[in-house]
């Protein structure tokens, strides 16, 4: 019986093991999930960065970080910026402000930002 649970356990993906650390910090931080929010409400979430990306926006550079916390994606966008602090792909944070549609991307401008 415990060789077979051993054996299940080795034998499970990467990628589900890391989902599933992954959702459990964002429930020990006692926020929204991001599968759940929706456009034009305030928010509070947390997550993994996956991508960092720099982007001009109205002539001006702006940062965009995209967070995935398991269930879903969100990404902060700080305007008029180049960099962040501590904001880094594998980085885990907790953001928090208005969510705004762009398409199927779900987008918080300027968020509060707590390094994790």
């Amino acid at each position: 019986m415990a060789l077979r649970r051993f054996v299940q356990k080795i034998a499970r993906p990467i990628e589900e093991i890391d989902r599933e650390k992954l959702e459990e910090f964002t429930r020990s931080c006692g926020v929204d999930p991001i599968a759940g929010i929706e456009a034009r409400t305030r928010v509070r979430v947390a997550g993994e960065i996956r991508s960092v990306r720099i982007v001009p926006r109205a002539g001006a550079a702006a940062v965009e970080a995209t967070l995935n916390d398991g269930s879903g994606s969100v990404t902060a966008v700080f305007l008029g910026r180049r960099r962040v602090g501590g904001v880094t792909n594998g980085r885990r944070l907790v953001i928090e402000g208005m969510v705004v549609a762009d398409g199927p991307r779900q987008l918080m401008y300027n968020p509060i930002y707590q390094l994790r």
